[in-house]
């Protein structure tokens, strides 16, 4: 029956799997990605019964009754609440697998990981990915898989800097000949984005607003650098001296402001790795830059602003928000070759 899958080219079930804080993507190998879900599960409290995963979990955040909670099982980019987790994978995996042929084994997997996670992290989420239904798990640090993704030369001698800033967490890494030369890991991303833009927010005006709003904010008029012409927009939200919700109207110098302490963070990082580049590849990167990837590198101006601190080329990635998936879809695909950059098998 294997050697028929194999003639078929059916065995190619294998999945890669971006298990991000803020959203997950799923790419099946030999169709591309198949899905692109928020990471958010709405579970009933006295039961632990799962009511809904993705999307229609999302819509739930902030308007459930005191039985139902919509939480992100995922916390800076590892597991926060195992079994929700492995909930929440499970159903992504089953979600995209091909039900066409009764007898399909199940899938090998690979799922990313940040690269500053300690060994019972990644214990956790190889255990969730195996609990799940995958046959074989594998793990691949974030910026690699980023780095594949995104085109980069990693197996060359040539030094290659990635930036992946995700929603929980933003890698900095220098990659060359098909490992992580110098690395470093911040839990400061899109989250750390929201928070700072929600008590901006509060402290100014003593409005509350919620996440949703503060990443609607981020997203139309957020941004690292000066606009070409400054945009404002008007939100709506709770009055915290009378309680009755309200409306303010919020400029992008503001947005940008509010900020500034999430953007110094990731800059500090990628000063830092590049301080810990050996001279040989820092002559590479002056060259050939840094490549922003990740939802965050989609801020505005922060490409400018990058450029301005470091005094290099900065480019946004053209497929930033689906390298991370791509890359590790692509480290399956040549297992044999990429396999010193993939952890954790069985």
């Amino acid at each position: 029956m294997s050697f028929l899958k194999d003639i078929l080219g059916l065995s190619a079930s294998d999945i890669a799997v971006d298990l991000g804080t803020a959203n997950t993507l799923v790419s099946v190998r030999g169709h591309g990605i198949q899905l692109v879900e928020p990471s958010v599960v709405a579970i009933e409290q006295d039961s632990g019964r799962v009511l809904a995963v993705g999307v229609e979990a999302k819509r739930m955040i902030g308007r459930t009754p005191s039985s139902i909670s919509a939480i992100r099982p995922l916390r800076d980019g590892v597991i926060a609440d195992f079994n929700v987790t492995e909930a929440m994978l499970r159903y992504f995996i089953n979600k995209v697998r091909d039900r066409k042929f009764l007898w399909q084994s199940k899938p090998r997997v690979v799922v990313c990981i940040p690269s500053g996670v300690t060994e019972v992290e990644k214990r956790a989420v190889f255990e969730a990915t195996m609990t799940a239904g995958a046959r074989q798990a594998y793990l691949i640090e974030e910026p690699m898989a980023a780095a594949i993704g995104a085109g980069l030369p990693i197996q060359e001698p040539t030094g290659s800097m990635v930036v992946d800033i995700g929603g929980g967490t933003t890698e900095v890494a220098v990659v060359s000949l098909g490992g992580i030369v110098a690395s470093e890991s911040s839990r400061t991303a899109g989250d750390e984005f929201d928070e700072a833009i929600i008590n901006y927010v509060k402290r100014t005006y003593n409005v509350a607003i919620g996440e949703r709003t503060a990443e609607e904010l981020k997203i139309e008029i957020g941004s690292a650098w000066p606009l070409e012409e400054e945009i404002d927009v008007e939100i709506r939200g709770l009055d915290l001296a009378t309680g009755i919700p309200r409306p303010v109207i919020m400029e992008s110098e503001e947005i940008r402001d509010a900020l500034e302490g999430p953007i110094l963070d990731i800059i500090n990082a990628v000063k830092r790795t590049l301080e810990r580049t050996p001279p040989e590849l820092a002559s590479d990167l002056m060259e050939f830059g840094i490549v922003l990837t990740g939802g965050g590198a989609l801020l505005r101006g922060l490409d400018d602003r990058l450029r301005y601190e470091t005094s290099m080329p900065v480019h946004v990635s053209e497929t930033a928000l689906t390298n991370v998936v791509m890359g590790s879809a692509h480290a399956l695909e040549e297992i044999d070759v990429l396999k010193k950059v993939l952890q954790g098998t069985r």
